[in-house]
């Protein structure tokens, strides 16, 4: 089962963890901005800035399935299925990304840095990205875990779901890396819980593409 045929068949019953902070967010970004959320799932984090009063709002996401939930639950959105995984707008449209728990589930260092490159062409100069995501969590057993499932991924930090996502936790100099095309004007560590109900390390980002 590759990532999009999962993604498809737990549209249903899976609920997303990752934590945005309007009150931050809204410090970078007006209201009236054009904000777009890839990988947006079922629409959870569009429909709280919704409710916050941002009103240009759009979310892509590769499956159809979460598009399908999305447009049901949250019928007033602007929700678009993407199934090759092209962002479908022009270059320096949007004023703002959001990438909520995404990373994650693209577990390979190339695929990340491509669709970091192609956020980038969708963002005008000087536009914002919001991340939220998961770093490798610590402990003698958590490691082993992660070795153990490195024989089989291939990379530190990902690893397979009991339920057959491969999904990946980060190195925190490997995530600056990747981020260093934008300036940092915000950086938080925090634990949240997974979607499968297990607590992780995780991080909140807020950048400026560099002009």
């Amino acid at each position: 089962m590759n990532q999009n045929e999962y993604w498809n068949s737990v549209a249903e019953e899976k609920n997303f963890t990752t934590v945005l902070d309007v009150e931050l967010f809204s410090k970078y970004v007006s209201k009236d901005c054009k904000i777009l959320d890839v990988g947006c799932g079922y629409g959870r984090i569009l429909n709280e800035l919704a409710e916050a009063g941002f009103t240009d709002l759009t979310g892509v996401d590769s499956a159809k399935n979460m598009i399908k939930r999305g447009l049901r639950e949250y019928p007033e959105l602007n929700l678009v299925a993407n199934p090759d995984g092209v962002i479908p707008f022009e270059n320096n449209f949007f004023d703002a990304v959001i990438l909520f728990g995404v990373l994650t589930c693209v577990p390979d260092n190339e695929s990340q840095q491509e669709l970091l490159n192609n956020i980038k062409k969708v963002l005008k100069p000087g536009g914002i990205i919001y991340i939220n995501d998961f770093l490798l969590n610590s402990g003698f057993k958590r490691r082993l875990f992660y070795k153990k499932a490195q024989k089989k991924t291939g990379i530190y930090g990902a690893f397979k779901t009991y339920d057959g996502a491969t999904v990946r936790h980060h190195a925190e100099d490997y995530i600056l890396e990747l981020l260093s095309g934008f300036k940092t004007l915000d950086y938080k560590k925090f634990v949240i819980p997974t979607m499968n109900g297990n607590k992780s390390n995780s991080f909140g980002f807020i950048g400026e593409l560099k002009k």
